[in-house]
Formats: C-alpha cells, structure tokens, sequence
C-alpha cells in the first residue's frame, strides 16, 4: 500500500480537486492534432469531391470567349448562330453566348481555332445598338440573369454534406456520445461513471439498521485516509468487499454512503453493462475500467449485481455463455492475477451469492463478504427515523410503535410505507402525517391496495367473510399461532379477503408446533366454507399450495416426520446459469416415494381436521364474527377479541368500517390483552380453547 501510494502521488500529486469533486479532468492532454488532423481530411475529400465533379460534368457546353471584331465576323454568318443567350453581369455589363449550328473556324489573337460554341463581351451602351443588329440578321436571343457557379456547386454537394453528417452522427452515438477522443469504435470502452461529491451527497448517516455493514465499509475508507494506522501493524487492504442480503435491505445504499464519504475517486457500474452482443467486448471494458481505476489509484470501484457477469462458469443450458465467462476470467484476472493490481478497491452487491463462481468468491478477491439482512425493531426504528426526517409527522405518532408493527420489512418496504403515507395525507390536504395516515399505507404496502370499485355479489361476500373469519378463529385458539391483526372482506390485490397476521417477536427458527400451526390456520378458511356451506370454492387454492408447501419441507428438508426420521429428500439440481431450481434429484426409492406422499398428506389432513374440530367447538363464535365482518367489512384484532370474549361491539359509525381503522395501530404498540393471553399460555404449555386434537 505505502508503494503504490507514493507511486501515485508522483504521478498526480493531487487526484482530488480543491472541492473533492474528484479527479481534474486531464484538459492540458486534449488531443488537438486529431481535431486538426481531421479537419484537413474532410477538407481534401471535399475539395477532391468538387474536381471530380467538374470532370464528369460532360454535359456542359465549353464556351470560347472571341473578341469583338470576331464576333462582327461572325455576325455576317449569322445562319451560323443556333440560339443566343444575353447574360448580364454584376456590372451591368453582358455577355452574348451562343450555340453554333457547325464546327466553326474563328481567328483569335491571331491563330485559327475551331469551336463550336462562343461567348463575346459587350458592354451596356451598345446593347440596344445590338439588339437591333440581332432583330435584322434574324437572330434567336433571350435575356438571362448570370448564374452563380459556386452556389450550384454548393447545392449539388449539398445531398453529400447531409449524408456525411448523419453518417457522422449514428457514428458518435454508437460511441455513446463519448466524444471523438475516444475513437470511431468505443464498444470496448468502460462504462462506468465517475461519482462526485457535488450536490445532495449520501452518507454512512443517511444509512440505519446495518450497523455490523457500516463498520466495515468505514474501516475500508479509513484505511484509504490513514493507511499508516494499519500498515505498522502489518495489516493490508482488502481487494474486494462483497454485499450480500435479500433485495431491498440497502446494499447499494451503502455503496453510495462509501461514495460520498470517501476520499478517493469512485466508479459505480452495473454488472450487466460489461456483456453485449459481440463477444471479446466485456473482457475489454473490464481491461479499460482497471487501467482507469490504476490511473487514478487509489480508489474504489463498485459493480452492481455483480451476478449478471459473477455466475458459475460452465453452467446452464447448453454448456455456458463464451462471452460472459470470457468477461469474468478477466474480471479474475484484473481483481488478483499475475499482475498486482494495488490501490483499486472492488466493492460488489449481490442478492444471489449462491450463483457466483467460486473462484470469485475466494480471499484475494473478495475478502470480505458482508451479509445486509432484513432490519430487526432497532434497525427499522432507525430507518424509519433516517425517511422520516424531512416528513412533518403528527403528535400521535410513535416510529418505535411502527417498527414493531412491520416484522419482515426491508429498508426499501420501509420506504416506500413512509412514502404512501406522505401521499396519502397530501391527498386529504392534511399538514402532517398522522398515525392514520401511516397505518393505512401500511395496510396498502403489506395487504396489498384496496379495490372498492369491485364488484361482488351478497352470496360471495358472505363465502369470503366465512373463509376469512375461519383463518382468523382458528389462529386465535391455536397458542403457537401468531397473533391476528387485522381481517377485511374489501378486495385488496387480487385477494376477495385478507387476513393479516402480526408475530409477537422476530423468529429466525421454526418449530414443528408453529410449522403445524400455521398449515391449520391456513386450512381455517376452506374448514368454515365445508362446515358453513359444505361445498368448496376456488378462494382457499392458495392456502391449499401453501400448506403443501410447508408439509413437504417438513417432511423432505426439515426432518420433521417420526416415520421418515431425519433425513433430507430430493437434492435440488440448479442450474446457475437460469438461476432457478429446475428439478428435483430422486435419490429415493419407489416405495420412500410413497412413504413421502403419506407424510405430507397426514401432515395436511391433520391440520384440515383439527382447524374443523375448532370451528365446530366455537360455531357460535364463528357465525357472531362472519356477521359483524359482513357489517363492518374490516375488524382489527381488539374488535376481534371483544367478540370472541362475549361482549358487544360499539354501534358502526357511518364510514361502516367500525373502529378499525381508528385503532388498528394500537395494536403493534403496547401488547394487546389477547396477545398477553397467548404468551402466557405458551409459556405453561396449555392447550388451545377447546382444542383437544393434539
């Protein structure tokens, strides 16, 4: 690091201008003998251009000039005299020019000379006296206003120069307007850009709930301002730093936290902008933006979903793709091959670690690989601080309190929630965001929007309300089940109905009782409309897959069945290069197969019989909720726990939607009593109200 950085300091002495805007732009190495150069080459094809069209013009008549006396001459011959044309001058002055009827021998100064057509000078004052000569000889003459030679040269060239310079524009837009310095072809060039830190910059400040991501970055940039701290302890640089986390948890945000509290020059590109079509042009633009990042070293490069060039060599349909395993051996190269390549700084972002070539991944490249995952309650109380600074927020609203009510949300989620809820209190021309504004969105972000206008007849509404309220029963009597939030009947994405559940805590583990728990309240709904209507409806397809789903991981990953034990069914077979699972690898027999079936199928009965063994314990409750959601169309869980503990519900305002959205945000504040009530009993290991199936 001390070489390379006394390197660079002779070589540009200041790489930052005063401002820090980033490097000077090198204007003393402007390449002005190419701009002079091809001047003078389009000069020359111009002026051989006009030669070659003099010399091809055939068609013109070539006029010999005769004295005066020889034109008295030739008047005396005037059935000689074809047709004559008078040709004034810019000086008032004419000239007689006329086609001969045969070849013709005239003396001029002297000497004999054959032509065919002349032209003779006469000045203005003895132009009548000539007409009057003309009339007499009988000959044919007419008035014409002289020609300008250079301006129909310029109208025939005139299709030419718009040719060359449309020509020249589809040439400097195939450069992408990078200018004429950089060559008629510039497929190879980099397309990365260079990020200053002039204007609204973002800093580590504008960036929460990754602390553990922030220390590292930091500790890169403050290797780059005091290289000596480390370097007396023998410590190096690391080459590469690698982000990883789900989308939207703040990968790029923290890149450009490193942009703008870094010292040194910073590239941003994407990975996708290294491939196109001709092969051989990423390995170049790979090779140009190092040669970039040396010139101005040290600093710190950053690709963006690195994936698109970083994925598994060899993999895919079809044996690979030559062009970006051509762009990623480069990239290996460059990052740590043969050459050292100190002073240039790789930090990459990527939500699909798994699809990356190991050989990418191995220290020297990437020495640390940092893991950017969904925010916990501090680190969404910190984002929803860092959105909410320019938002002038109501007296009732508490972000601890929405923090806790948004278990899952990712940074972007978060956002985006802040967002809708400025949004929507614009939209009632309100001068602060207040709690009912930011639960609504929170409504609209995590239960997707409401569709009002839908139309839905009393029979289905009345199906929906029951298939709803039996997810929503069947949960509140389960202990492991989470808590419900909030039940609607208005259409929201393209659901009739909507149960929203609200876990007490942050799971990172799941038990087999929870697994259980959440198939059988899934199952509630489909349960009620048997019970209720006994027939079935196509609304619980979902519930059905997502049952399933849970049921064959249990049994085929998770080793959650007595009979099959605690082993691991069906190894995935990935094909990296399409980036999904394509199929499953029967490691199996024919009778395990069997065997597996029989497992998920018990699991999911199991949950079927239990959720209906509920429903048929509680039928009273279950009717009394389904006519309460049909009148209210909306309950929050207070509303819920109310019924279900035999007490009445105030009257329905006149919005018809209760007290739901007046008091639905309560409920991720201080713990509900309904809430309280599950804790405890999972805590003693009770069994649900009337649940005797397990």
């Amino acid at each position: 690091m001390k070489n390379f950085m006394s390197d660079n300091k002779d070589k540009k002495q200041n790489p930052q201008d005063s401002k820090g805007n980033g490097p000077n732009k090198p204007d003393d190495n402007f390449d002005w003998t190419k701009i002079i150069r091809m001047v003078f080459g389009w000069g020359a094809v111009i002026v051989a251009a006009v030669i070659v069209m003099q010399l091809v013009r055939t068609d013109q008549v070539n006029y010999v000039e005769i004295p005066f006396d020889a034109y008295e001459r030739l008047l005396e011959q005037a059935e000689k005299i074809k047709e004559a044309k008078i040709t004034k001058s810019d000086i008032n002055d004419y000239y007689f020019t006329a086609d001969l009827t045969s070849e013709t021998t005239i003396t001029i100064n002297g000497k004999p000379k054959k032509v065919n057509a002349i032209s003779v000078y006469i000045p203005e004052p003895i132009i009548k006296d000539q007409e009057v000569i003309w009339r007499e000889k009988g000959i044919v003459y007419s008035f014409e206003k002289e020609s300008n030679e250079w301006l129909n040269i310029i109208i025939g060239f005139l299709p030419w120069i718009l040719i060359i310079a449309v020509w020249v524009i589809i040439m400097r837009r195939m450069q992408g307007q990078g200018g004429g310095s950089r060559g008629i072809f510039s497929f190879g060039k980099s397309k990365a850009k260079l990020i200053t830190q002039s204007g609204h910059k973002v800093t580590f400040r504008d960036v929460a709930g990754t602390d553990e991501a922030k220390v590292e970055l930091q500790e890169v940039i403050e290797f780059l301002k005091e290289p000596t701290k480390f370097q007396k302890l023998g410590g190096k640089i690391p080459k590469g730093v690698l982000l990883l986390g789900p989308p939207g948890t703040g990968k790029t945000l923290l890149a450009r936290a490193v942009a703008g509290e870094a010292g040194v020059p910073f590239y941003s590109i994407s990975g996708a902008d290294f491939v196109e079509m001709f092969v051989g042009v990423g390995a170049s633009r790979v090779r140009d933006l190092f040669e970039q990042g040396k010139k101005s070293a040290p600093c710190i490069i950053f690709i963006d979903e690195i994936d698109a060039v970083g994925r598994h060599r060899g993999a895919g349909l079809g044996g690979g793709h030559d062009e970006r395993e051509q762009t990623l051996n480069q990239l290996l190269v460059e990052m740590d091959g043969f050459e050292q390549n100190s002073g240039v700084i790789i930090i990459a972002a990527t939500n699909r670690p798994d699809v990356l070539d190991p050989a990418l991944l191995r220290p020297g490249r990437f020495d640390r690989q940092i893991v950017v995952d969904r925010p916990d309650v501090k680190g969404r109380e910190g984002i929803l601080k860092v959105h909410t600074r320019e938002i002038p927020l109501g007296d009732d609203v508490d972000l601890e309190v929405i923090a806790k009510g948004t278990p899952g949300l990712a940074g972007a989620d978060l956002a985006n929630l802040v967002n809708e809820a400025a949004l929507l209190a614009a939209r009632k021309d309100k001068k602060n965001v207040e709690r009912i504004d930011i639960e609504e969105a929170k409504d609209k972000v995590m239960m997707g929007l409401e569709r009002k206008s839908l139309i839905i007849s009393e029979e289905e509404k009345k199906t929906t309300a029951y298939h709803e309220i039996g997810h929503v029963l069947v949960a509140r009597m389960i202990p492991e089940a989470d808590p419900v939030h909030k039940v609607t009947i208005i259409p929201r994405g393209r659901a009739l109905g909507v149960t929203s559940y609200l876990p007490i805590d942050e799971k990172h583990t799941y038990s087999k009782e929870y697994l259980e728990a959440i198939i059988t309240y899934a199952l509630g709904g489909r349960a009620a409309e048997k019970i209720v209507f006994n027939h079935y409806t196509t609304g619980a397809g979902n519930d059905i897959e997502k049952a399933t789903g849970i049921a064959r991981k249990m049994v085929c990953e998770w080793g959650m069945s007595d009979k099959l034990g605690p082993l691991s069914y069906g190894a995935k077979e990935e094909e990296i290069f399409l980036g999904r699972e394509i199929q499953k690898h029967r490691d199996y027999s024919e009778k395990v197969a069997i065997e597996i079936d029989e497992e998920i199928s018990k699991i999911v009965k199991h949950g079927v019989e239990r959720a209906e063994k509920i429903l048929k314990d509680n039928m009273e409750i279950l009717h009394k909720l389904s006519k309460e959601l049909l009148e209210r169309e909306i309950l929050d869980g207070h509303e819920i726990d109310t019924i279900i503990k035999g007490e009445e519900l105030p009257p329905v305002p006149e919005n018809g939607k209760g007290e739901a959205l007046a008091k639905s945000e309560e409920i991720a504040g201080e713990v509900p009593e309904h809430v309280k009530e599950m804790i405890e009993k999972r805590k003693n290991k009770d069994t649900a109200p009337k649940d005797d199936s397990n």
